[in-house]
């Protein structure tokens, strides 16, 4: 499958990356774009290339999504708002009948109309029928990337309008995501994804590289998040969000990746030097991202906030002089909050 990308040279504005099916509905809407992907040398306008031309001109039949029942599924259009800056939350308004999912113990609040229902798996087979082998599959892999089995599927059964907020579990950003933007899918650190709208996929990407799993800092299993509609992935601190050109690469901590297009190739390298390697505070390794396609970074990942937390508790119990104190440890003792 291709991975396209588009520039329309009166807004400026890049778009991608795309499949095929979502290449072709693209340069139908926007036929004075150009067009580039991964072997072509220079970009070319769109409707100058037979690949997106579909069937005579018109968009190719969209196949149907797998354990749909003949019709390609779409994700509930829902509105929200982000609201905070250091602890956001996310605020869901929902129309008559739509739904959001969310993880187990993200809820903030929500409107008597919203009623919760508890599903096996990520929610992503609701009101399909979906099987059994499926809804396992779906659990099965909530599993491997360390969330619960269960998922939160929250829907308005009342008139009007109805409000649901989800909040962060810790200080950061929440970025607010629309999967059909994105080519429908999203490689994302296990921990990241906070809610979405009904029809988003939860699954599971391994990362193929042995070095990249055991030194990438996200293990050999992130999440893989799949669709057409709104997901919100929470990250640690502030998030600066980079597109990388075809070939580029930027170099990043282990622990900062917070998500990246399916076309971004994650790879890690040995940091150069001796003294850098030891001394440098970074590790051994720096994991490396190389486009085309965008990718997420945060500055604060929670497992160096926890170290530091865990730097800075007493070890011993009692009352902490604050890292500050002139008389630091001798503080303590003439205190007696030291324990012997």
């Amino acid at each position: 499958m291709s991975h396209w990308y588009f520039h329309s040279p009166e807004s400026q504005q890049r778009t991608g990356p795309l499949d095929d099916e979502a290449a072709c509905r693209h340069a139908q809407a926007n036929p004075a774009a150009l067009a580039w992907r991964e072997g072509m040398s220079e970009w070319k306008p769109a409707r100058s290339l037979p690949e997106l031309a579909g069937n005579n001109g018109a968009p190719p039949h969209l196949p149907p999504l797998p354990g749909s029942s003949g019709s390609r599924q779409r994700a509930d259009d829902i509105d929200f708002r982000i609201v905070g800056h250091d602890m956001q939350f996310v605020e869901v308004e929902l129309d008559p009948g739509e739904s959001a999912i969310a993880e187990a113990g993200a809820l903030m609040f929500k409107d008597s109309a919203v009623q919760m229902d508890t599903l096996f798996g990520d929610g992503s087979h609701s009101g399909q029928g979906g099987g059994l082998m499926d809804k396992l599959l779906s659990a099965g892999k909530r599993v491997v990337t360390g969330e619960s089995l269960f998922t939160t599927v929250y829907t308005h059964g009342g008139q009007g309008k109805a409000k649901v907020a989800f909040a962060a579990p810790y200080p950061g950003t929440v970025l607010a995501l629309k999967l059909d933007e994105h080519g429908g899918r999203l490689i994302c650190q296990k921990d990241s994804f906070l809610a979405g709208a009904r029809g988003v996929s939860i699954g599971i990407a391994f990362q193929r590289k042995i070095l990249t799993g055991l030194f990438g800092g996200e293990g050999f299993i992130m999440q893989k998040l799949e669709g057409d509609g709104w997901v919100f992935v929470h990250a640690g601190g502030t998030v600066v969000e980079r597109e990388l050109a075809a070939g580029e690469r930027i170099d990043v901590d282990t622990g900062c990746v917070v998500a990246y297009h399916g076309s971004v190739d994650m790879d890690v390298r040995r940091v150069a030097g001796i003294k850098s390697m030891f001394f440098g505070g970074e590790g051994v390794f720096l994991a490396t991202l190389t486009g085309p396609g965008k990718v997420w970074i945060q500055s604060l990942p929670f497992s160096r906030m926890a170290g530091r937390m865990l730097q800075a508790a007493p070890q011993a119990g009692g009352q902490n002089r604050g890292e500050g104190s002139v008389l630091g440890g001798l503080g303590r003792l003439l205190d007696g909050d030291n324990s012997f």
